[in-house]
């Protein structure tokens, strides 16, 4: 597959009406219906068949028209898996036969939601793509509790890294040593499973073993919960969080308010 993305992304504004044969990527936030856009709401009442999967949030999928094919296309953690390739052939085909189809997922398409590869698929079978970004939870996940991943007086900037691949593996494209001494707050998506090999990574590179470190749980959910303790401590503190989570580490993440 040509990795250079095609120029047939639909112009329109993010609010007028959907097209039939078209595709519009929604991102749907971290996951409280309140977070997703208006647009992408929009998006949902519009669609003839939505492609969604376990991270967006399900409530808003209320929304759509009582006639529309809700298609459940998620990756679940040791579940159920529909594989990228599948879920690129089914946005063609529903497109092709002539309906509004709307991509579906949690947080924003294009950080680390293959929003990409699928924007990629639809234009190379000629099939004009809206994309409706979604409120990112590498941002908002930090923000909802408590944590400015900047702060003026503290940090000038943030890096945000997939950690779902462990340093040292031959998959992994990340330099842990730039990481450790970039001096912004990092924030690490998808790093539950190998959070002890970052932090100890991080601290071979010198990275203080007092830094502070947050772990984020199921942000924008009723059962959202928050495990905070230092980068030597937090493997250990966070052994019973489960995904989806996000890690924060840095300055920002031992700010405590009131």
């Amino acid at each position: 597959m040509n990795h250079q993305l095609p120029h047939s992304t639909a112009t329109t504004g993010t609010l007028a009406p959907l097209e039939p044969g078209t595709v519009t990527l929604v991102g749907g936030g971290p996951g409280d219906p309140g977070l997703l856009t208006v647009a992408g709401l929009r998006a949902l009442e519009q669609a003839d068949v939505v492609l969604v999967d376990h991270l967006a949030p399900q409530d808003s999928l209320a929304s759509c028209r009582p006639n529309c094919e809700q298609v459940w296309v998620g990756k679940l953690p040791r579940g159920e898996f529909v594989p990228q390739e599948r879920i690129n052939e089914l946005l063609v085909e529903h497109a092709q036969a002539g309906r509004r189809v709307v991509r579906f997922k949690g947080g924003d398409n294009f950080v680390f939601g293959r929003g990409g590869e699928e924007w990629q698929a639809c234009a190379e079978a000629g099939i004009a793509v809206r994309i409706i970004p979604g409120v990112t939870s590498s941002v908002a996940a930090p923000a909802l509790a408590g944590i400015p991943v900047t702060h003026r007086s503290m940090v000038q900037g943030f890096t945000v890294v997939s950690g779902h691949v462990p340093p040292g593996d031959p998959r992994s494209q990340l330099d842990w040593a730039a990481l450790a001494s970039t001096r912004t707050t990092l924030v690490v998506l998808m790093g539950v499973k190998y959070l002890p090999q970052i932090v100890a990574e991080l601290q071979t590179h010198g990275m203080d073993p007092a830094t502070p470190v947050a772990v984020v749980a199921k942000a924008g959910h009723p059962d959202m919960r928050q495990v905070r303790g230092s980068l030597a401590d937090i493997a250990e503190l966070a052994q019973q969080v489960t995904p989806p989570a996000v890690t924060v580490i840095g300055e920002v993440a031992g700010l405590v308010w009131g």
